[in-house]
């Protein structure tokens, strides 16, 4: 079994080879992204810097929030929130088809309403990949044929969007060796006993866990083109067990492979995040995590905010009235155009982008009632 020390020199090792042979180098490609072009002077002298100029002016991005959670319409926490043991939950693959998610008909929504990028979870806290990790069953290429994230990236890089992918680093229901709930309450569900899946059980098996999401990062950087960022999730995973998560060698992996790939994780973790992108009001969680976590991780918290706050930065929110999954209970409450030009004011008014969510239907489709909504918004947006 491999401890930390040896997955974080082997993964800075690996890295070192593939950056050799990647065509995101230090401003030296030939074709800057589409999304970066007007940015190409600025590419050329340093590719995060381009990046950074982009997102400032970029000021609105589309959210999705889709997985085998959205099946069953009630938020995309469902698993964790209703204890569903993981042989039941995993039956939900048998009814994933992804039939209606339409990557063109998105990429069109978003240029209509006015916002220059798109942001969906890779993966969620229930480990389902929407991108082809190259083994296993549990992701939509093995389940459905379906590579949700290339479909995605490709109509991205031909429209002149920028592609982010969410990945939930910080929390896995579904992976063996992600760490138990004594560490932390949302590492997994509440099951009465423990189910026989997980296989975690002290920290020299964490690396275990490390070493494939980490190589799911590294997929995603090199195999569906220039992407605009990973903005990692969620923030409180972290927390339980700082010690386990080498934030800084994982940045590195990142920025080595793709420099101009911005990194975001809520508020922030090591204060070098791009930029910070806390949900709804902007505010920092420190005194939650002084709560749950004690002094020491609030320190940890309190000093990314502080490096953080003074940035152009993103605030996230969702359409629906609460969860950022499909919740069919809320159908007929979804937000108007009205309140979403009021979120755009007040994220301005913060300095900050705003990322506003939709929770496709259980086939892809995206809810009408945003549809509506986002192509009135961009008649207002002129």
């Amino acid at each position: 079994m491999i401890n930390r020390r040896e997955f974080i020199k082997s993964s800075v090792a690996f890295t070192g080879v593939l950056a050799s042979n990647c065509s995101f180098i230090n401003g030296t490609l030939s074709n800057v992204p589409s999304y970066l072009k007007g940015y190409e002077d600025l590419y050329v002298e340093d590719p995060n810097k381009a990046a950074l100029a982009w997102f400032q002016d970029a000021k609105f991005g589309l959210f999705m929030h889709y997985g085998l959670y959205s099946i069953l319409g009630r938020h995309e926490w469902v698993q964790f929130r209703e204890k569903i043991p993981i042989p039941e939950y995993e039956k939900l693959t048998k009814r994933f088809t992804a039939k209606n998610f339409d990557a063109d008909f998105i990429t069109d929504l978003a240029l209509e309403a006015g916002m220059k990028y798109v942001n969906l979870t890779s993966k969620h806290h229930d480990g389902f990949c929407l991108f082809d990790p190259g083994r296993g069953d549990w992701n939509s290429m093995a389940v459905a044929k379906r590579d949700l994230c290339a479909e995605l990236a490709d109509q991205c890089q031909k429209k002149g969007l920028g592609c982010f992918f969410y990945y939930s680093l910080l929390a896995d229901w579904h992976h063996p060796y992600f760490y138990p709930r004594k560490y932390n309450r949302i590492a997994r569900p509440d099951y009465k006993t423990e189910p026989e899946q997980y296989k975690f059980r002290s920290a020299d098996d964490f690396p275990l866990y490390l070493d494939d999401a980490v190589g799911h990062i590294r997929t995603l950087l090199t195999n569906y083109g220039p992407i605009s960022g990973i903005w990692i999730d969620p923030l409180m995973g972290y927390y339980g067990r700082p010690d386990l998560f080498p934030m800084d060698r994982i940045y590195a992996i990142i920025r080595k492979l793709q420099p101009q790939c911005l990194i975001s994780a809520k508020q922030g973790i090591t204060g070098t995040e791009d930029f910070a992108a806390p949900e709804r009001s902007g505010h920092s969680l420190t005194d939650r995590i002084r709560d749950r976590y004690g002094e020491k991780a609030a320190d940890i918290a309190a000093r990314a905010w502080e490096a953080n706050k003074v940035k152009h930065n993103e605030i996230c929110d969702t359409l629906q009235p609460r969860g950022w999954g499909y919740i069919k209970a809320d159908d007929g409450n979804h937000k108007s155009p009205d309140q979403v030009i009021a979120m755009l004011e007040k994220a301005s008014s913060m300095n900050s982008n705003l990322l506003l969510n939709t929770g496709p239907l259980p086939d892809g489709e995206i809810h009408q009632e945003d549809v509506t909504t986002l192509k009135e918004v961009g008649k207002r947006l002129g």
